[in-house]
């Protein structure tokens, strides 16, 4: 979940952004928040959020992702799900059974003022990229 706080002289207003990969979990996860909210005697505003994506681990773009990054970089890569906001879901929404897989450089305190990507993180995305590309069917 990620919070946003503004103040102003007659108020405090706290946006919430709950994410899951899981439709029904993330339904489960905004009403949790809107219940909390309301017991605290909050006025509670829900907006669309991020769609879901759930991951397809026998993708092929993903088996090929894979292959790549091991050929470039001589490793197995760390594949994982994460909970963030991605366009997948939104692409996903739109062009149902797209295969895809995000990734990108390493970023820490991302929507934050610590927010900070690893510099050098971001020509090994760039390669694994093009190399991606370039090995595409």
């Amino acid at each position: 979940m990620a919070f946003l706080i503004n103040t102003t002289k007659k108020a405090i207003v706290l946006a919430t952004s709950q994410r899951s990969s899981v439709a029904s979990e993330l339904d489960e996860a905004v009403q949790s928040a809107v219940s909390a909210y309301e017991l605290a005697g909050a006025d509670v505003e829900q907006t669309d959020g991020y769609p879901v994506w759930k991951p397809n681990l026998q993708s092929p773009i993903l088996k090929l992702a894979k292959q790549t990054y091991k050929s470039l970089f001589g490793k197995e890569p760390e594949v994982k799900a994460i909970h963030a906001g991605l366009e997948c879901g939104i692409i996903g929404e739109r062009i149902p059974g797209m295969d895809m897989v995000s990734f990108g450089p390493t970023l820490e305190g991302v929507h934050s003022p610590d927010e900070k990507i690893h510099i050098d993180s971001v020509e090994k995305f760039w390669n694994f990229l093009l190399a991606i590309l370039k090995n595409a069917p």
